[in-house]
Parts: C-alpha cells; sequence; structure tokens
C-alpha cells in the first residue's frame, strides 16, 4: 500500500513515504516486546507520568496536531482542534483512572478467600483508519499503555504525518521508543505481525472487510480482539419532538467530519406527522452549507479525505438512484478544486435497493417517512449494522422506550453526542465487538486471573 500526504482540499501531493522493510519490522516488533518486560512492572503513577505528559503536550499544541488533520484528510480545522483535545483528554481520563478499573475485585467463594486480578499481556496491534487521525489512536494508547500493554499499530496510508506526529509524542513525553510504535507496513505484512506468536491481541476500527479478515487471522492465532467496523445508523423523529433542535442535530449527526463518522447520523426515520416539515427544514440547512477551505474558521462544508473517497460515494449514489431511490437534493460533486461533495438527500429507498443496506460514508442522507412509532423502531432494527442510533421525542419516558428497543451498542436520547471518555464506545452485529473508552475500554487486553486461597485437606 502507499503511504502518501495529498491535501484533499487541492489534490496537491504533499509527501510520501516509504514501507518497512520486513527486516526493520522484525526489529521493531522484538524491540516492543522486550520493552514489555519493563514496562509491565511499571507502576500505574510511573505510567501515569508518561500518559499525562502526552496529554498536556496534545492540549498545549492542539492548533499543530490539528493542521496536519486538516491537511492529510480535509477535517475542517475547528473539528480538527476539538479531535486533538478530545484525544488529550482520553489519555487524561485513563492517566487519572486506570488503576481504580483494574483494581483487584474481592471474592466470596463459600470457604476460604478469592479475587480476581488484572496483569497486561503483552504487545498489542492496532490498526486504525484515517476520519479520525489522533482520537483512534488516543482510545487504544490511553487504556491500554496504563494497562502496562505495548502498542504497534498500523495507521491508515491517507495520514502518514498525523501517525509519525503520535508517535513522537509519546517520546516527547518521556516513553521509551519501543513502547509505541508506528508501522509504516503493507497488508501482507499486517498479516506476519498478527501471525507472530509476541504479538498477544489485535484491535481494528475500519470496515466490514477489514474486521472480517483481521478478526479471522486473530481467531486462527487464538488470539483476543476487538472489532469497531462501522455503521448505519437511525435517526429517529417522533411526531412531539421539537422540530427546530431536532433538525440542528440533523444536521450536525449527519455533516460532522463531512459525514466520515462510523456513528453518523445515516438513516433518518421520522413518523409522517413530522416528515414534510422535517424533510423542508433539513434540506434548507444542509443547501446552506458553503463548501471551503477547511483550515478557514468560517468554512461549512469540507472535502472528503480523498478523491478516491469521493468517487466510491458517488458511485454509491449512482447506484441506488438506478435502483429507484430519488434525489431530493445534491447527487454530485461540487465544481471546484478538491474532492468536495454536494449535501445529498435520497428517499423512496427500498429493502430491495443495494443502498437500504450500505453504509454511505460521507454527506449522504437516506430519508425514511414511516407510519408510526413501531414502524420506526422495526425500520431502525432493519440493519445490518447495530453501531448507534438517536430518538428525537419530547417525552423523556417515550424516549428511554424506544431506545431500549432499538438493536445497537449505544443509543442517544434528543442528541447524538458521544465525545465523552467516560462513555464506552461500540456496537453489535456488523458492527463488530468489544467496547472502547469508559471502564470497559480498558478491560480488552488484560488477563483476568483468579486467585484463591483455601486452608483444607489435600483430596485423598
Amino acid at each position: 500500500m502507499t503511504y502518501q500526504s495529498v491535501n484533499p482540499a487541492t489534490g496537491e501531493v504533499i509527501k510520501t513515504f516509504k514501507e518497512l522493510t520486513d527486516k526493520h519490522l522484525e526489529g521493531k516488533i522484538a524491540d516492543a516486546a522486550s520493552c514489555f518486560e519493563s514496562w509491565r512492572h511499571k507502576t500505574y503513577a510511573q505510567r501515569a507520568t508518561i500518559v499525562s505528559r502526552a496529554s498536556a503536550l496534545l492540549h498545549d499544541k492542539a492548533d499543530a496536531f490539528a493542521r496536519l488533520i486538516t491537511l492529510e484528510m480535509g477535517k475542517r480545522i475547528g473539528e480538527a482542534r476539538a479531535e486533538v483535545q478530545f484525544s488529550a483528554d482520553i489519555l487524561a481520563y485513563y492517566a487519572k483512572n486506570a488503576e481504580r478499573f483494574l483494581a483487584p475485585v474481592i471474592l466470596h467463594p463459600s470457604e476460604g478467600k478469592g479475587h480476581m486480578e488484572c496483569s497486561p499481556i503483552g504487545a498489542i496491534f492496532c490498526v486504525e483508519p484515517w476520519n479520525f487521525p489522533y482520537y483512534q489512536l488516543a482510545r487504544v494508547a490511553g487504556p491500554h499503555l496504563m494497562a502496562g500493554n505495548v502498542l504497534l499499530v498500523k495507521h491508515a496510508g491517507i495520514v502518514p504525518q498525523c501517525a509519525v506526529a503520535f508517535e513522537k509524542l509519546w517520546i516527547d513525553a518521556g516513553a521509551p521508543a519501543e513502547l509505541y510504535v508506528n508501522l509504516l507496513i503493507s497488508h501482507t505484512q499486517s498479516d506476519r505481525v498478527v501471525d507472530d506468536p509476541r504479538i498477544k491481541g489485535v484491535a481494528l476500527t475500519g470496515s466490514i472487510a477489514a474486521g472480517r479478515s483481521l478478526a479471522a487471522r486473530a481467531g486462527q492465532n487464538l488470539k483476543p480482539s476487538s472489532m469497531e467496523l462501522g455503521g448505519s445508523d437511525a435517526f429517529i423523529v417522533l411526531e412531539d419532538a421539537d422540530l427546530d433542535h431536532t433538525v440542528k442535530w440533523a444536521v450536525w449527526g449527519r455533516m460532522y467530519n463531512a459525514g466520515q463518522t462510523c456513528c453518523a447520523a445515516k438513516r433518518f426515520i421520522v413518523v409522517e406527522k413530522m416528515a414534510g416539515k422535517f424533510l423542508e427544514k433539513f434540506a434548507a440547512a444542509l443547501a446552506a452549507l458553503k463548501a471551503g477551505d477547511p483550515s478557514d474558521e468560517t468554512t461549512t462544508l469540507g472535502p472528503l479525505s480523498s478523491e478516491t473517497a469521493l468517487l466510491d460515494l458517488l458511485k454509491q449514489v449512482d447506484q441506488a438512484v438506478s435502483n429507484g431511490a430519488k434525489v431530493v437534493m445534491g447527487g454530485g460533486r461540487i465544481d471546484r478544486p478538491g474532492s468536495f461533495m454536494q449535501p445529498t438527500i435520497l428517499t423512496d429507498v427500498r429493502p430491495d435497493n443495494p443502498a437500504f443496506r450500505d453504509e454511505f460514508f460521507g454527506p449522504v442522507a437516506l430519508f425514511f417517512p414511516v407510519k408510526d412509532e413501531e414502524a420506526a423502531i422495526a425500520l431502525a432494527n432493519d440493519s445490518d449494522f447495530g453501531l448507534g442510533g438517536s430518538v428525537f421525542t419530547q417525552d423523556h419516558a417515550r424516549g428511554l422506550r424506544v431506545a431500549s428497543r432499538v438493536d445497537t451498542g449505544m443509543m442517544f436520547i434528543n442528541s447524538i453526542n458521544w465525545s465523552d471518555a467516560e462513555l464506552p464506545f461500540g456496537g453489535i452485529k456488523n458492527s463488530g465487538y468489544g467496547r472502547e473508552l469508559g471502564d470497559m475500554g480498558i478491560q480488552a487486553f488484560v488477563n483476568k486471573k483468579l486467585v484463591r486461597t483455601l486452608v483444607a485437606e489435600a483430596p485423598a
């Protein structure tokens, strides 16, 4: 694969990086495994010193880190800066709470004493995507380094400068160079890393195809894994929703990061009494967005991450239309330099249309009017994905009822606010398995060992 920085707002090729040779890869795995033997014995306080420094550096240099995101994948600068700050908060959260999360748990057996204790398992291999170049890294680095593991990370090919910058962050924070290792490697080399006996766990955020491949390989090697594989989240609007409030969240939920978010609102399921008014206001709000330089604070619509991403999305829209969907607005690229796409709304997406099952990773909204609450829940659950979702209603008890009945890993009532280090993140069905963040996020790659003391005669 190619590791190359290309500015998606202009198409300019900025820098190309060489992949590691097999010899260099072997050396990095060996060094990481050696580092684990010392890092595992550090106290939580010693680990926290380094992780806290990394957090502080991210906060202090947020603008410089953010500009790399904007340069490499086109995220609007305000969103990029917020991502850096959230990443710093995640690191600080685990520096503060890891020891409490992994503290021994006292058990109460019928005889004697017992407890569960947690210990690190070794070098963890993480494969991460481009859409959140630091956040994806922080949510594995914070918990797993604090747990006492070491990390080897294969980042996406289009954000190599972000990957290099995040590796340097740890060295600047005082970590040994082998603690967090960035790997510029091919897919074939990636398979060999999973197979290597010195690698003890595998974490992926990415596509279904990548998840199936990596999870299968981890399974063949009997290694624990976590998979976060995207979604096609339902945005349910009931007839008693506050329309103005709901439309603001609809625009944010679909258009944040130019729609390139796994837990973005993608299927807008609106009860018929509200459908016409919602669609009118939603379309007007999307039409008001203005494409521009993502490094300009006033820009409200940035580019997609790459020309390939844009062309793939345009093909999806064309396929949806050829199978009966109707374009309410948008549907094409924007006539300007860079990989910009018009905000798009599709209706009349029937179950036999491939678009009904697919994930649209960009500014494309699917609109579904439904009869009532029951129909909304049924349609929300008629999906191969199960990452997140949301429901909008002024009746909180009703919101809780709907949230409980939608089959996802996460549901939000009257918002789509997932940005909290304390909230576990993950899904079910084709959205993967396992959880990141919160107290669950540090449990994925530790050995939970039972220790029991029993004073008794040995069996005869």
